[in-house]
């Protein structure tokens, strides 16, 4: 017996709800460029935070991200958008776990909000290419 099936797979009912709901809580960087070519400098459905420090942004970031970092996430700065504005958070990449405690701090103030898996290290892993002009919220 391998050390992968030491462990019983779930049933595959478990295992359906469960793999479903991830995506209530996450989207990929595949979706989020293909929502970004799509949109075609139109309004999009969600907005996208960058929720590094303003240097790291600054140095390169998703395009048409909005940089607005976890610790300042707070209900003042998202006054603009409507209550029920998705919010797709990002950081740095897997190492980092920014981009859930910005869905932490969405969620707490009542904001609809997924992570964008992958991050910075994976937008550029999927050959895609940052954006260096500054459009910082915070």
């Amino acid at each position: 017996m391998s050390p992968v099936s030491a462990v019983p797979a779930a049933d595959s009912a478990v295992a359906l709800t469960h793999f479903s709901s991830l995506l209530s809580f996450e989207t990929d960087c595949a979706d989020v460029h293909a929502a970004l070519e799509a949109s075609d400098g139109l309004a999009m459905d969600f907005v996208l935070l960058d929720v590094r420090g303003p240097a790291l942004f600054a140095r390169g970031h998703v395009p048409r991200a909005v940089n607005l970092p976890h610790g300042k996430i707070v209900e003042s700065k998202l006054a603009d958008y409507p209550r029920d504005t998705l919010f797709v958070t990002y950081c740095a990449g897997p190492h980092c776990n920014g981009a859930t405690r910005a869905a932490i701090r969405l969620a707490r103030l009542g904001r609809p909000v997924k992570v964008m898996t992958g991050g910075v290290t994976g937008w550029l892993d999927e050959g895609f290419h940052l954006a260096i002009e500054n459009e910082a919220l915070a």
